[in-house]
């Protein structure tokens, strides 16, 4: 009796960190660039121009409920149309710097290397989603000139990397893995252990930031589907 009460209560704070982890990345992270695009837009001294814009923030704001109802139900919206990792994050790159509104738009570029595998569901998912936290810091809070992805596809690992050229993160916050208050960090962490996958970070004030997410081919690739043709792409190159 107590065992199974135990593994009730493990399922439901399994879940609860979950949806906090969910709601981090798709509510919070929206909501906070939308306010910052809102800010923006009273510095626009042109009305039409200010018009559209709040227009396109209002849009954003409605997708960005969408995702957080998608999450709260269980559902993974964002690579689930396609098993091309490294298109959903050139798309979510694109957007990011699409929605930045300073006029200082870093340099993005996806580059793919080895022959692509068609990846486990949820390894995919979950390393979309820690690349792209991993992304939106950048484009929002890095002030970086150039935001870099690379997808290595080995045959004894998936290796997802992202280099900036940005302020860099406090060594503090590194070590104490967070800020008090904040859980992109410890979320990122989570999502990589619950895949298998080893997620390291490094940084420098006013050096940049590197993030590696390395997982095991034996557990990142799926095996019932045959690989595509061997390939180097680089965009925006």
């Amino acid at each position: 009796m107590a065992r199974q009460f135990n593994l009730r209560l493990e399922g439901r704070v399994g879940e609860r960190t979950r949806i906090a982890r969910e709601l981090h990345d798709t509510l919070l992270q929206s909501f906070q660039g939308v306010l910052m695009k809102l800010h923006a837009v009273t510095y626009i001294p042109d009305r039409t121009e200010a018009n559209q814009t709040l227009k396109n923030v209002i849009k954003e704001a409605r997708q960005a409920i969408t995702e957080g109802r998608d999450a709260v139900q269980g559902l993974r919206s964002s690579t689930v149309v396609t098993n091309e990792l490294a298109r959903a994050l050139s798309m979510l790159g694109e957007e990011l710097a699409a929605g930045q509104s300073d006029g200082n738009c870093p340099e993005f570029r996806m580059n793919v290397e080895g022959t692509p595998r068609d990846l486990v569901p949820l390894v995919r998912d979950e390393a979309y989603r820690i690349t792209g936290e991993v992304l939106r810091n950048a484009f929002q809070h890095a002030h970086a000139k150039r935001i870099e992805v690379e997808i290595r596809y080995d045959s004894r690992q998936l290796r997802v990397r992202e280099r900036d050229d940005g302020k860099g993160i406090d060594p503090k916050v590194l070590d104490e893995g967070g800020r008090v208050g904040h859980y992109g960090l410890p979320g990122m962490h989570e999502r990589a252990k619950l895949v298998g996958a080893k997620l390291a970070l490094w940084s420098e004030l006013d050096s940049g930031t590197e993030a590696e997410l390395t997982i095991p081919a034996s557990i990142a690739y799926a095996k019932s589907l045959t690989t595509r043709r061997p390939m180097f792409w680089r965009k925006g190159a």
